[in-house]
């Protein structure tokens, strides 16, 4: 299927090229100064005027959508247990804050309502789902109660399958595929594999690792196909400003603030 008719296409490259800044996401909240995928780390991240924020979700032993990134609890709480195992209220137990700093102890793991409670109007959310496409159902019922407006909310995952689910069941919202790179040159996957796996999976766009070795040869022919490219997690002005002029539509960072004023300074 052709996803885009040329003209638009061609306006669609026009706006890639011509936006002003890339969206600042906040990598688990503002997790350079907060425990990641906590309120805390959320809250401070729109302090700091962030465009959005990103946080990595689970789901519990009784099918709650928890904030978390590993499949287990231990570094994070220094207490192992495995999410998809565990009950939320046995989770929601755990300190989640002291292992960053003991000024947030006592800090809990959110689950997926709370954290969106955060996201103002202007704001969007990078949901990234770390289990399988057994949670589109779930993940999709909770936006709905959280009254998020579809532009708002982005899915992305590392799983193809997850991607494809949330396109077959909620095409209204935005869906990217994730994926680093092997460290062997030349890059792999390659820009071909990628347009291959985002065409199959009806995905929006591709986001990766903003790995040195990418550059306008292996990005051209993603984003002519139509698909958007966003990249993570830079902490470092000048990297942010290469990915950017590569055409970057978001930047994921642990320190929105402090990138942002860093940009400004241009």
């Amino acid at each position: 299927m052709q996803r885009l008719h040329l003209t638009t296409l061609a306006l669609s490259l026009v706006t890639l090229c011509s936006a002003d800044e890339p969206l600042i996401v906040a990598h688990r909240g503002a997790s350079h100064d907060a425990p990641e995928n906590t309120l805390p780390a959320f809250e401070l991240a729109w302090k700091q005027g962030a465009d959005a924020v990103e946080g990595d979700f689970h789901l519990s032993a009784d099918g709650r959508i928890v904030c978390i990134h590993d499949k287990d609890t231990k570094r994070v709480s220094g207490v192992r247990k495995q999410v998809k195992d565990t009950a939320f209220a046995e989770l929601r137990q755990l300190d989640a804050g002291a292992w960053f700093d003991k000024r947030f102890a006592g800090t809990r793991l959110p689950e997926f309502s709370e954290v969106a409670a955060t996201v103002p109007e202007h704001g969007r959310f990078y949901i990234e789902v770390k289990c399988g496409p057994e949670i589109v159902p779930t993940l999709i019922g909770e936006i709905g109660r959280a009254r998020l407006a579809a532009h708002q909310v982005v899915v992305i995952s590392f799983d193809a399958t997850v991607i494809r689910e949330v396109k077959r069941k909620a095409p209204e919202f935005k869906a990217c595929w994730l994926s680093s790179f092997e460290k062997a040159s030349p890059l792999r996957p390659a820009s071909a594999q990628v347009l291959e796996t985002l065409r199959g999976i009806d995905a929006d766009g591709f986001s990766s690792k903003a790995d040195p070795r990418v550059d306008a040869d292996y990005l051209t022919p993603i984003r002519t196909a139509g698909f958007e490219y966003h990249c993570w997690t830079v902490d470092d002005p000048a990297v942010a400003r290469r990915f950017h002029r590569l055409g970057a539509l978001s930047i994921t960072t642990n320190r929105p603030g402090w990138l942002r004023e860093r940009l400004g300074d241009e």
